[in-house]
């Protein structure tokens, strides 16, 4: 099948749109491709696609692509579209794109932020405009506790990855934790979050700030500390030059980050330092991912999904099961994601009132980086 793309500038990101045929089947259909009438519609997927942290949110938009792919190949009498606006995961490109989205009276849903700063500062403009989002991968705990009734999520939020974070660290007989972040909207989220549950056990901490450099003063205030364990809310593009210069410096304490690092970039980044480093992540190792994903994922890019990857078919997937029941308005829509109820290749999807996926459907998982690989190590239990 050939597919066409389009090209529009937006206010602060270009937009890659993507047109291809969905189906319909007939209404007489009980099977899974049942859809109610006429379907189809224009959805937008926000995030970011370039700049120094794409790794981490680039297989959720590729699977999201994926699951219309497969939806339109397997259908022929409707359209939907998916328009892809280039953030780079910045708050301050985001909220333009967000006005101009919700201007556009064609656009019914929005597959983002992927990020908690740029959905933080984006969710007053959808909720206005009543258009659903759905985010693959924003984590950060208080996006669901502001009220906000057009704001949902497929992944389990930072104060669930947090408690299991202290669980494994606990396990580890960690003595003293220090803590590091980038005060950004999810790494200072996140890191608050574990200090929570740490209590006595938190060495000392110390604040960055995105896009810096070079880290001796608090390399120092580590080795002041004598940590065992250095924990880092926050991305690679920090991450990777701190864990660098930790090693270069003599600091042995082993290194545990949270899913903002789980991006090929950061061992790589690290030149080494990372090596032995865990990750953890509400997300599934590739090969727990339900049905056909992962190979159909593979056979698609020629390589295994990554972080968020099965999380990103899911969202893109909800919107296709709306327009697949004939909703075609905003609020039919948002009404219809509201109630959804159906399992997914991430986990069973069913939201509470405030927009979070079931927690009780919600699992955490420890990577660890050996070489310039991120490889499963172990399930992590909840606390």
């Amino acid at each position: 099948m050939r597919r066409s793309y389009s090209r529009a500038l937006g206010t602060a990101a270009l937009a890659a749109v993507l047109v291809a045929a969905a189906g319909c089947q007939d209404a007489g259909d009980s099977g899974d491709n049942t859809a109610s009438g006429d379907c189809g519609g224009k959805i937008a997927i926000f995030g970011a696609f370039t700049g120094d942290n794409a790794g981490l949110v680039l297989p959720s938009l590729n699977a999201a692509k994926l699951a219309i792919k497969q939806h339109n190949e397997a259908n022929a009498d409707c359209k939907v579209e998916m328009v892809e606006f280039d953030t780079q995961g910045d708050p301050a490109q985001a909220t333009p794109v967000a006005n101009q989205v919700a201007g556009d009276t064609s656009f019914l849903g929005v597959i983002g932020g992927h990020f908690s700063g740029e959905s933080d500062a984006t969710m007053p403009v959808y909720q206005a405009a009543g258009l659903v989002m759905i985010a693959p991968s924003a984590t950060r705990t208080d996006l669901t506790q502001k009220g906000n009734t057009s704001f949902y999520r497929v992944v389990g939020n930072d104060g669930t990855q947090a408690g299991a974070v202290a669980t494994y660290l606990k396990g580890e007989n960690a003595q003293r934790v220090f803590l590091i972040d980038d005060a950004s909207a999810y790494g200072a989220g996140i890191t608050a979050e574990l200090t929570k549950n740490l209590g006595a056990t938190v060495a000392a901490s110390d604040k960055i700030q995105e896009r810096q450099s070079q880290f001796e003063a608090t390399i120092s205030k580590i080795k002041a500390a004598n940590a065992d364990f250095v924990f880092y809310g926050g991305y690679t593009r920090e991450a990777a030059p701190l864990v660098r210069q930790m090693r270069a410096a003599g600091v042995t304490a082993k290194f545990i980050g949270p899913d903002g690092l789980y991006d090929p970039a950061f061992p790589a980044g690290a030149s080494g330092g990372a090596d032995g480093s865990i990750i953890t992540c509400p997300c599934l190792p590739p090969d727990k991912a339900g049905g056909t994903f992962t190979a159909d994922y593979q056979a698609e890019y020629g390589q295994l999904p990554g972080s968020y990857g099965a999380e990103g078919f899911d969202a893109a997937q909800i919107f296709i099961d709306a327009f697949k029941d004939g909703k075609k308005s905003r609020a039919e829509i948002l009404e219809f994601v509201k109630n959804y109820d159906k399992q997914g290749v991430s986990k069973y999807i069913k939201f509470d009132a405030n927009g979070d996926v079931d927690p009780s459907r919600v699992v955490i998982w420890a990577y660890q980086i050996k070489g310039t690989e991120i490889s499963p190590l172990q399930e992590l239990k909840l606390s």
